[in-house]
């Protein structure tokens, strides 16, 4: 029985890739708004009830590639080591994913990834989309600092952090991306983001002052 269940699983997730995969590729070569639902389902040899046993929305289907990311500051808080402030646990974080050429930092040169990025941030009509995916990561953040720094009158200011650190965090990754679009070499610019990760950090202690750390 355990192997039936674990055998169904492997391929719930393979089938859940393959129409992810499908997806993307259409998106990326005919434009988000010009491909269907029905096309992705198509493309993928599924049907459209499949398709939505996996994938709520049209959205979902190049939102999921991302959706890693949206708890990953709130679980660094969560995680941080003993003694270590938020603030200083989300830094050291950003500085790793620089010098791991993640993706969502912007420093990446693989042209799907630049070509990804580009979809992604230039359809207009995923633009809503977005801003429910970004606002559920602020409350993810914030309800983490809310726990590193106790109840009460901190949920507020905690919302107020969490905001600022992911808007600065997402102005630095699409500054990234838009520099290595244009074709500056990641090597050549992976100084100039930590600097500016560095500079941004600094301008955070000093506005959020005192705050959990």
């Amino acid at each position: 029985m355990t192997s039936d269940l674990g055998l169904r699983e492997r391929k719930k997730q393979r089938t859940r890739q393959a129409i992810s995969d499908a997806a993307i590729q259409l998106f990326l070569a005919r434009g988000y708004d010009a491909v269907s639902v029905a096309d992705v389902a198509a493309a993928a040899e599924v049907s459209k009830p499949t398709l939505f046993k996996y994938f709520r929305s049209k959205d979902e289907l190049i939102l999921d590639r991302i959706d890693d990311h949206r708890a990953e500051p709130a679980q660094v808080v969560r995680g941080r080591s003993a003694g270590e402030s938020p603030l200083d646990a989300l830094h050291r974080h950003q500085l790793r994913l620089l010098a791991d050429r993640d993706p969502v930092t912007g420093i990446s040169d693989r042209p799907q990834v630049i070509a990804f990025q580009r979809l992604l941030y230039n359809t207009e009509s995923l633009a809503n989309a977005l801003l429910a995916y970004s606002i559920e990561g602020v409350e993810l953040l914030r309800d983490a600092l809310v726990e590193a720094c106790g109840p009460g009158p901190h949920r507020v200011t905690a919302g107020l952090v969490a905001n600022q650190i992911l808007i600065t965090t997402r102005r630095l990754g699409l500054d990234n991306w838009a520099q290595v679009a244009g074709g500056r070499t990641t090597e050549d610019l992976y100084p100039e983001a930590v600097a500016a990760v560095n500079h941004a950090y600094a301008l955070l202690r000093g506005g959020v002052g005192d705050y959990c750390g």
